[in-house]
């Protein structure tokens, strides 16, 4: 069992939150002008880090407030809990996603899976 320390309510036991995430994904400045591929980009591509990672989780059975982590997801091991809004605490190594460089998509060639030709 993990202790997870709402920035609200304290340390409660982490049946009580449900996962929301990567934290800090930036909303599309135009989401009108977006085409399908780049919706599919925003609403599905994440980073998949191993080490230190800003999530976000809400407070479900108690104040139901939403607050950002930094945890190890390798040792779980949670470095710092904070509000929405607010920015990571200073020395931590979780880049917020705005800052990273999305990466595109593979072509549809190159997915086996893809069965849409001939359609």
């Amino acid at each position: 069992m993990l202790l997870f320390s709402c920035p609200n309510c304290g340390p409660r036991n982490e049946t009580e939150f449900h996962y929301g995430g990567q934290a800090h994904v930036a909303y599309p400045d135009q989401p009108g002008e977006l085409s399908d591929r780049e919706w599919a980009e925003y609403l599905f591509y994440r980073q998949n880090t191993k080490g230190l990672f800003a999530e976000r989780w809400v407070h479900s059975t108690g104040c139901r407030k939403w607050f950002n982590m930094i945890r190890d997801t390798v040792s779980y091991d949670i470095q710092a809990v904070y509000r929405m809004g607010e920015q990571p605490p200073e020395g931590l190594t979780a880049p917020p996603a705005a800052q990273a460089k999305s990466q595109p998509l593979a072509p549809a060639e190159a997915n086996p899976t893809n069965t849409s030709e001939g359609v």
